[in-house]
């Protein structure tokens, strides 16, 4: 039996989002800057979608591209920009913060779990930056994570569809695993199938793309 995973697009803008709120999906990560991996969307893009869409809204806090090492003033920005989607009701924040050795920088993910609630928090591709992606998976589980974003620590996700598969295992039902980067309406099904994640995420999952 085939299963049907939830679909989330990436929509760098808001016409995308708007394609996106007409086709199959049942959710939209809304950034902007995806060529340099995404950064957060404009106050007004995040308003517009939260009251013109029927899909649930998802929003990339990320102040700038680069790495994942975040100073102080930054981590404040950060916070406030996950605090006006709180109050605006979107569904779920996308974050992630590393240490400059390449692991989970536990505190600051746990800090934006408890400022976000209710919304869920997705970490962001961070992860496959890791050098231990088994350690870094329990501890975003710990942190309160709702679900991890993530190629399987490869280019794309059909590359890294092996260690994606076991990341599932691993993560049982504490926490979802949400394949990206490379995924399409043609491809989308035989992940799944070989796999077993129940979303997934891409910005070329639209009917008619």
């Amino acid at each position: 039996m085939k299963i049907s995973p939830i679909i989330e697009v990436c929509a760098a803008t808001v016409e995308a989002a708007i394609a996106a709120n007409r086709s199959e999906a049942d959710r939209i990560e809304l950034c902007q800057d995806i060529e340099n991996g995404g950064t957060t969307p404009s106050h007004g893009a995040i308003e517009f979608c939260v009251n013109n869409l029927s899909l649930k809204t998802c929003v990339l806090v990320r102040p700038r591209a680069g790495n994942f090492v975040y100073s102080d003033a930054e981590f404040e920005v950060i916070k406030n920009d996950v605090l006006h989607c709180k109050r605006l009701g979107i569904h779920a924040v996308v974050v992630g913060f590393l240490h400059n050795d390449f692991t989970i920088d536990i505190n600051k993910t746990a800090e934006i779990v408890s400022l976000a609630k209710p919304m869920e928090v997705t970490f962001h591709r961070a992860f496959d930056d890791c050098a231990d992606w088994k350690i870094a998976l329990e501890q975003i589980i710990e942190c309160g994570c709702t679900r991890i974003l993530t190629s399987g620590q490869k280019p794309t996700a059909v590359e890294g569809a092996e260690n994606i598969k076991l990341m599932v295992k691993q993560a049982g039902d504490r926490i979802i695993i949400l394949p990206a980067s490379g995924i399409t309406m043609e491809n989308y099904q035989q992940l799944v199938d070989f796999t077993g994640v129940k979303e997934v995420h891409g910005t070329r999952l639209r009917g008619g793309d």
